[in-house]
């Protein structure tokens, strides 16, 4: 069996019910390139998916995040609900705002998310039973991102399997609406940068203090005081 672009889905860990693999405590490696300048920023820290009650699962992450030359905490909180078919999952931001679907029983998939003028393109790949990746391509009117997440599950193993690290294939570029300077879910997307309150974004959906001089990379945005992408 054939997955699209060319992969075949022995490639790929096959995922039966996302809910029940992702539980527990991942560390978490995102590396943030900003393709039109060259920056480049870091990000470390650990994903904990808890039961929420009534079902799913509360994802918070957090931990450090270094950006031209500046360290600083960030964290973001996202719910993983029960998707539509079983198996799978519904990823909402935590004032219950719809971000994308998620179905792993292939070992790999793909979704959009729109953000006013920036489309953020998210590829999900599991490598094996205790490590996943996401690759997020950010791209509008004013930026050009990619970011890259590494999880390895905290309590079995240590370092990421032979041959992963940077195999991964990119998600292809996607064109998404608008930079209102809001935090994006992903986690690091320099261009949003909300005046006052740090960076956001809908792929990162970080909430750091990131300076109003500085441009932050960020991804989805999980703070309902900020407009909705």
């Amino acid at each position: 069996m054939v997955a699209d672009e060319g992969m075949t889905v022995g490639e790929f860990w096959p995922v039966a019910d996302v809910l029940a693999h992702l539980a527990g405590r991942w560390r978490v490696d995102r590396t943030v390139r900003d393709l039109a300048s060259g920056d480049e920023g870091r990000f470390e820290g650990v994903t904990t998916f808890r039961p929420l009650d009534g079902g799913g699962l509360l994802h918070e992450e957090s931990g450090t995040f270094t950006w031209q030359g500046v360290a600083r905490p960030a964290e973001r909180t996202l719910r993983f609900l029960p998707g539509a078919r079983p198996g799978t999952a519904d990823v909402r931001f935590s004032d219950d705002r719809p971000f994308h679907d998620l179905d792993l029983t292939s070992g790999r998939h793909v979704t959009d998310h729109p953000c006013a003028a920036d489309l953020y393109r998210g590829e999900f790949t599991v490598l094996d039973p205790d490590h996943w990746r996401t690759v997020w391509r950010v791209a509008g009117p004013a930026k050009n991102l990619l970011l890259t997440t590494d999880y390895a599950h905290a309590d079995r193993h240590n370092s990421a399997p032979e041959g992963a690290r940077g195999t991964a294939r990119p998600a292809t570029t996607a064109r998404h609406p608008n930079d209102d300077a809001s935090r994006h879910p992903l986690q690091t997307d320099p261009s949003h940068q909300r005046p006052g309150r740090g960076a956001g974004n809908c792929a990162t959906g970080h909430d750091d203090a990131a300076p109003e001089r500085r441009r932050v990379p960020a991804l989805p945005a999980d703070r309902p005081d900020r407009p909705a992408p």
